[in-house]
């Protein structure tokens, strides 16, 4: 478009906001790890099955939960915020089995509506779920679930619907272990007639946590935490109080920035045993690692070795900080190779960590890693939520400056990221820039 083309056209401010960091400081201190996201979600969705007044203690701030939140509000129950991280939720005047509301395509986890919905009301219309888009993620293992329940489900006009007379308990064998399937028909199971049995469940530390908060509202759900979960359905559930664990993704990605930096960090409010794969992995990259109750310390080596790297189902290395690990392993001194098992399409930030100098070659789902002696500075941005981690990480490690766009991603599920990165000793800002647009 020319200038003489552009007279007349009105021109629309556009604000885009950036994380800018000046990199190679070693961090040190301590930092303090917030509630879960993926176990907010799935408890904020079973919430909604009760007819009365739940407080959940220990959310973390961040955009996902908020737009849940506006969601849920829109079904016509009461949320309040008690404090930045304390939410009451009276679902008493829920209205409605349908859950179109614009959140809902932003996220994945919205999907957990469906199971609290249709157990609730027998009924349930979620719009299709979006957020970060890493590969092919079927849920058709949710729907055997629901199906085997007795409910019938179909996809219509970019909704799922599902309808049942009653819901009947079931045997249920995942052909896959699905982590949101798990959940999911755990959430309509417990108010279906009967014994539901899921067989190759997940055994997620948030798929632990939303059983014992579904057994705070008076569900019967055994077995969470191993491979057979038994649910004895119950007529209705009530309110209670709950505390969300805290967030196993967000402290190994603090520990792996401490490592990479070649720093001294505590990380508090965790559960260590949560972190296990990750801590291993450290020690054989020659990272020194101390344990206490509910606290990790990583001391960064001079000289980090390479590892071999395969994502797993938990108590294996998790898929979420994939990204964050090869940031870690493309300065390891050697050849690594990174295995992702679980999403089909997870390395699109590769390119991206490539502008910083990363030597990364991608095959399906292998990544040969060679370590190099060092990163540099570059204008970067997040392809989704961990990747733009991935990009934090590898920006502390890297001479001069980088900059992250598309932020949008990492404010989804990190919250005060670059504050407690700040309060560590590392240089980094958010920075906003206004453009013209025709």
């Amino acid at each position: 478009m020319g200038f003489d083309e552009l007279e007349g056209c009105a021109l629309v401010e556009h604000k885009a906001e950036f994380i800018v960091i000046e990199g190679q400081r070693p961090l040190f201190g301590e930092v303090y790890i917030n509630g879960a996201k993926n176990a907010a979600l799935s408890v904020i969705s079973a919430a909604v099955a009760v007819n009365g007044v739940c407080t959940l203690e220990n959310l973390p701030h961040i955009e996902d939960v908020d737009g849940l939140v506006s969601a849920i509000g829109a079904l016509g129950a009461q949320c309040r915020f008690i404090d930045e991280h304390t939410l009451e939720i009276d679902g008493t005047n829920i209205h409605t089995h349908v859950a179109a509301y614009e959140s809902i395509r932003k996220m994945r986890a919205s999907y957990y509506l469906l199971g609290s919905l249709l157990g609730r009301f027998k009924k349930a219309e979620v719009a299709l779920p979006g957020g970060c888009n890493f590969g092919t993620r079927p849920i058709d293992q949710h729907i055997k679930g629901f199906e085997a329940l007795g409910a019938t489900v179909w996809v219509e006009h970019g909704m799922i619907k599902a309808y049942a007379e009653k819901l009947t308990g079931a045997n249920i064998y995942l052909d896959m272990v699905s982590v949101g399937a798990t959940i999911n028909i755990m959430l309509a199971a417990v108010q279906a007639e009967g014994v539901t049995v899921i067989e190759n469940a997940a055994k997620e530390p948030h798929v632990v946590d939303t059983a014992n908060f579904l057994n705070m509202l008076g569900a019967k759900v055994k077995g969470a935490g191993t491979d057979v979960i038994r649910i004895t359905g119950v007529s209705a559930l009530h309110g209670c109080e709950y505390m969300i664990i805290p967030d196993q993704i967000e402290a190994g990605t603090y520990m792996i920035a401490a490592a990479i930096t070649k720093g001294d960090v505590t990380v508090r409010n965790i559960i260590p045993k949560h972190m296990d794969s990750l801590s291993a992995k450290l020690i054989e990259m020659n990272c020194t690692i101390e344990e206490g109750d509910d606290y990790i310390r990583v001391i960064g080596p001079e000289k980090l070795m390479p590892a071999h790297v395969k994502t797993m189902a938990y108590p294996g290395f998790p898929t979420d900080l994939q990204p964050q690990i090869t940031a870690l392993l493309s300065i390891a001194g050697g050849n690594c190779i990174l295995t992702e098992t679980v999403f089909d399409n997870r390395f699109q930030y590769v390119n991206e960590l490539r502008r910083l100098g990363c030597n990364i070659t991608t095959d399906n789902r292998m990544a040969v890693i060679e370590g190099v002696a060092e990163l540099t500075g570059a204008e970067v941005s997040a392809t989704d939520l961990r990747a733009g981690a991935a990009l934090v990480i590898a920006g502390l490690a890297a001479k001069g400056h980088t900059t992250i766009g598309n932020i949008k991603y990492i404010d989804r599920g990190y919250e005060d990221i670059v504050l407690k990165l700040g309060a560590l000793g590392a240089s980094i800002r958010r920075e906003t820039v206004a453009t013209n647009l025709a």
